[in-house]
């Protein structure tokens, strides 16, 4: 192929394929992508586990130097091929399609967190409820054990909260999960788990079935909302009693921990989680642009976003986190806890500490319900699209499309019912350390760019034409 060939070459119709109906719905689905889950529980516990304020040095670089490079380099290979993140190496490097089908397994693993939204519409659900059930302990699933919210201000609350169970651990334990003795003990389907995650699928049908088209539309709602709530949570957040305790720890900055080579290597995971890349979602999101969309500008603001949104969302977490600490008279690292600890058990009980505490509850589940919504029915629609794009003939008929995409949906709806049950939340554990961890993820980096820079095109460079890179590269 040369120069004058590839100035020729068009994307395909929108009758073959689809595209985004206009600008706007581009970047707000893909900021609803990137700005999820790693962003509120996340990154603020990784900040106040490696030195606060110094994590933001590593995090910082690899932003910079790592994060924003390969967000734009898997937008431009989608937008330059007009492909999924299978398809497009056919295009670019056909040795390398391998790194296509391991980010198809990446995504397998990483649709396994709509049972975190599952366990947001549950708890959203009991919200509603005049009394909190995880801030009492006169319930019927509760122990002898249980400790509610009026110990908390009690003198002696420190004694005795160490010998007994929180009742918003004992309501996450033995009312919503039903926890087993094991993995080993899979126990029963949860009924009203199984029926929210029924729900989040139906959301997810709903959200893709027409494709592109669909996917656009519903993230004017999905991405926004969770900002307005954000911000209420943020402005209520910082009024709190307490909550400068809990910034402090968020930010102080404890240099010493930069010669922790730990804390660069998580700094590293967490821009290429937060950041989506080397899950295949960024090509398939920019394979839908126009050809000779800019794609320059809008990496670099969705980029600052994303990390604009993680520090902002420390305020978040932390405020409450030093309220809360603030009210039981202990210092913050004691009830900071990662991962769904922070927002299933930490978060709630803060909430019922404060006046409306059934707001400030639904405010806080109904976004993170919202975040895990876009970042789930994108990752399922990057992956019927990558599907769709080995078999066009057969998956882009319109009839079919919508079938397809059914099937799929309650195929996966079925996969994952044993996740809710009783043994459930240790499968998902499994599946969430050996899944699609950092080694993972930093492979599929390294290769992709290996492949890129130093593969494709490269007959091309040797002949003295310009390299495939290079008019990639102009074309953006």
């Amino acid at each position: 192929m040369n120069r004058q060939r590839l100035k020729k070459q068009k994307p395909r119709s929108d009758d073959d394929r689809g595209q985004w109906a206009n600008k706007r719905e581009y970047i707000l689905v893909l900021a609803g992508d990137v700005v999820g889950l790693g962003n509120v529980w996340r990154f603020p516990y990784l900040c106040y586990k490696n030195g606060g304020g110094a994590f933001l040095v590593p995090y910082g670089l690899f932003a910079v130097f790592t994060g924003m490079p390969l967000f734009l380099l898997e937008i431009s290979m989608g937008q330059y091929t007009q492909e999924g993140f299978i398809t497009c190496w056919t295009k670019l490097c056909p040795l390398a399609k391998g790194i296509g089908f391991g980010e198809l397994m990446i995504l397998f693993c990483n649709i396994t967190y709509i049972l975190i939204e599952v366990w947001a519409l549950f708890y959203l659900v009991f919200s509603f409820r005049a009394q909190l059930p995880w801030a009492t302990c006169n319930n019927t699933w509760n122990t002898a054990d249980c400790l509610d919210l009026q110990m908390f201000n009690s003198s002696n609350m420190t004694s005795n909260y160490t010998k007994g169970t929180s009742a918003a651990i004992e309501f996450w334990e033995r009312r919503m999960l039903g926890m087993s003795g094991g993995i080993e003990e899979l126990g029963s389907v949860r009924w009203e788990l199984a029926l929210c995650l029924l729900v989040s699928w139906v959301i997810c049908y709903f959200s893709i079935w027409k494709g592109v088209r669909s996917t656009g539309k519903a993230a004017y709602f999905t991405a926004t909302f969770p900002y307005l709530m954000l911000l209420i949570l943020l402005v209520r957040g910082l009024t709190l009693p307490g909550a400068s305790e809990g910034i402090y720890y968020y930010l102080y900055p404890d240099i010493n921990r930069l010669a922790d080579l730990e804390v660069w290597i998580e700094a590293g995971s967490q821009i290429l989680f937060s950041y989506s890349v080397t899950a295949g979602i960024l090509k398939v999101l920019g394979s839908y642009n126009d050809y000779n969309n800019n794609c320059y500008k809008d990496c670099f603001w969705i980029c600052l976003l994303n990390s604009g949104t993680s520090f902002v969302a420390g305020f978040v977490v932390f405020s409450v986190l030093g309220f809360m600490a603030h009210k039981q008279g202990v210092t913050v690292d004691t009830v900071t806890e990662s991962g769904p600890g922070l927002a299933f058990i930490a978060y709630p009980q803060a909430t019922a500490l404060m006046p409306l505490p059934q707001f400030w509850t639904v405010c806080f589940f109904l976004m993170l319900m919202l975040l895990t919504v876009d970042s789930h029915f994108v990752a399922v629609e990057s992956i019927f699209t990558s599907v769709s794009d080995l078999l066009p003939t057969i998956l882009r008929a319109p009839v079919k499309h919508e079938i397809f995409v059914l099937i799929s949906c309650i195929s996966f709806f079925l996969l994952h019912l044993p996740l809710v049950t009783e043994g459930g939340i240790y499968m998902y554990q499994l599946i969430e350390f050996y899944g699609a961890t950092r080694v993972c993820m930093n492979i599929i980096a390294l290769t992709e760019c290996l492949a890129l820079g130093w593969i494709f095109g490269h007959p091309m460079r040797v002949s003295g034409f310009p390299t495939s890179t290079e008019l990639l590269i102009k074309r953006m």
